[in-house]
């Protein structure tokens, strides 16, 4: 409302920011005056916000921001020592370092929340909001971290492989689920042959160090 705003930038000055004398505030106190933005508008310049008359939120920001600074400024041995409220009590304290411990998993804005990450992420929905929220989080941890991005951006070579080719071993009742096992199982294949020629690289770092000894001739004897 063009009223209420007007009347907020004068309670501002004339209560908090006071950059006029009191004579030289008629002129912004003149809240129906059609050159009342004029009178704003210079104001603005006079107390040095960098925002433009047309950037309202950003404006009212800092003034507000300004107001504070210069309220704390007059009464600094006031606040110096003040404590927040929620630090007077340990278990308040607790709680805020912890915010998801009060989470209300039946807010309607936590829930539109878990949906339009689900949404965003392509995840599958599900009824408990709970169980999407730890699928989003698992997501992120294995797919989205730098190292993640990283490991994925690196180029990988192989090979097409038939699955018709490689025995399950099981019959899960879906030739679906059955492709999914398979799929599965020579990624596990590959993680452990990936594993064991880790294992086979130490062993021969290991080697190579027990099998050439530095020799000191001066320990040695020959004959008697």
């Amino acid at each position: 409302d063009e009223t209420e705003f007007r009347n907020f930038i004068v309670w501002l000055e004339d209560q908090k920011i006071r950059h006029y004398k009191i004579e030289d505030r008629g002129n912004l106190r003149n809240i129906h005056s059609d050159d009342w933005p004029k009178s704003f508008e210079k104001y603005m310049k006079d107390v040095n916000c960098p925002f433009k008359i047309q950037e309202r939120q950003e404006t009212v920001d800092w003034l507000l921001g300004l107001a504070v600074r210069l309220e704390y400024g007059d009464n600094a041995d006031k606040y110096k020592d003040s404590t927040p409220d929620g630090a007077k009590n340990t278990d308040n304290t607790a709680k805020n370092a912890e915010p998801l411990i009060n989470l209300d998993v039946n807010n309607p804005d936590f829930k539109a929340g878990v949906m339009a990450l689900t949404n965003l992420l392509q995840i599958q929905r599900h009824d408990d909001y709970l169980v999407m929220l730890k699928a989003i989080r698992i997501l992120v941890q294995e797919r989205l971290t730098q190292d993640a991005i990283a490991k994925a951006s690196q180029s990988k070579e192989g090979l097409p492989v038939a699955l018709e080719k490689h025995i399950l071993g099981f019959d899960t009742g879906d030739a679906v689920l059955n492709e999914a096992a398979q799929i599965l199982r020579l990624l596990h294949i590959e993680e452990l042959r990936e594993l064991q020629t880790k294992i086979n690289e130490a062993i021969v770092a290991v080697q190579a160090i027990i099998a050439d000894p530095k020799t000191d001739h001066r320990l040695g004897k020959v004959g008697r």
